[in-house]
């Protein structure tokens, strides 16, 4: 019993240690960043007012509260803030025209760099300039109304529960499309209930829960790894059989990461769908196709066996 407890502590202070150097890894500038979550992480910050002589509390608005445990799990939780945001930033109270400061855009990082070359990001940014968003709001659409640059991380690529997938990107759609607030900061019209201009699709909460927005609303593209080009209303999905059949459109865009995955792994393309949802034509179980080898298997040697025996006693 003593020697189970002492492996136990061994194990766990190597877990810990482990934890601890894969932290300081990841995340190289939490103590330079601490000063900056000092506020930006609390609902309320302080600063000490000349003109009364004496501290002032405030509330944070919440538009720049940021979730620093988000922040350290998200695509750029090893960025420095100033990495992003002018040096000026350092010094506090921020000078009011910081305000000012335009946003770097994905391509001022991603441009030519071999480590994220996979992810085709000069033709992602082709295709957002040619997407709805960009060509009915020109500058004011950039790539950070949709991705948090605080909290986004690639989801479809690194995770392999579609549900979870669908959920999170579904939800970078109704941040904007279910929230009034952020709608009209680049739209003055009245936000469409996207309920209502849906109610000509059957069984929408089964749909909803099923496929992301981008599934119908976007023009698929191969060199693309999610589609950006966001289309008008009018040339939206709208034929069943463009995702229940053979050749759905959702093996090229949703499934597709899985499907590349289990390709690999069992050696036919469409495995990955088939816990997550059912499409006609497209499904094909694993084990059924074990279970029909090993019986067309049997079938051939008992017909073997049964034509060896029929010549041998001729």
């Amino acid at each position: 019993m003593k020697k189970l407890l002492i492996i136990n502590l061994l194990c766990a202070l190597s877990f810990i240690a482990f934890a601890q150097e894969t932290s300081k890894e990841e995340v190289v500038h939490s103590k330079e960043n601490s000063n900056c979550f000092s506020c930006h992480g609390s609902p309320t910050y302080t600063y000490y007012n000349d003109v009364v002589e004496r501290d002032i509390t405030k509330r944070m608005n919440p538009y720049f509260l940021i979730d620093s445990v988000l922040y350290y799990d998200q695509n750029h939780k090893s960025f420095e803030c100033i990495d992003c945001h002018a040096y000026e930033f350092k010094t506090f109270p921020h000078d009011n025209t910081l305000r000012m400061e335009p946003m770097p855009s994905c391509l001022d990082c991603h441009e030519g760099d071999d480590a994220t070359a996979m992810y085709n990001f000069e033709v992602i940014n082709d295709e957002f300039h040619e997407s709805v968003h960009s060509t009915k709001h020109s500058d004011e659409f950039t790539c950070w109304m949709c991705h948090n640059p605080h909290s986004y991380k690639i989801n479809a690529s690194n995770n392999s529960n579609i549900r979870e997938t669908i959920i999170y990107d579904n939800n970078i759609c109704l941040s904007c499309h279910a929230d009034i607030n952020k709608y009209q900061l680049i739209s003055g019209n009245t936000k469409p209930n996207v309920i209502d201009k849906h109610d000509w699709l059957p069984n929408q909460i089964s749909h909803f829960a099923s496929v992301r927005c981008i599934e119908c609303h976007t023009h698929v593209s191969d060199e693309a790894l999610v589609a950006h080009h966001i289309q008008t209303k009018d040339k939206a999905v709208k034929k069943c059989v463009e995702c229940h059949s053979s050749n759905a459109t959702l093996m090229t865009s949703l499934y597709r990461f899985q499907a590349q995955e289990n390709r690999r792994k069992y050696g036919f393309f469409n495995a990955a769908i088939l816990e997550d949802s059912y499409m006609i034509g497209a499904n094909r179980n694993l084990y059924l196709n074990i279970l029909s080898a090993i019986i067309f298997g049997s079938v051939f040697f008992v017909i073997l066996i049964h034509t060896l025996l029929r010549i041998l006693l001729k």
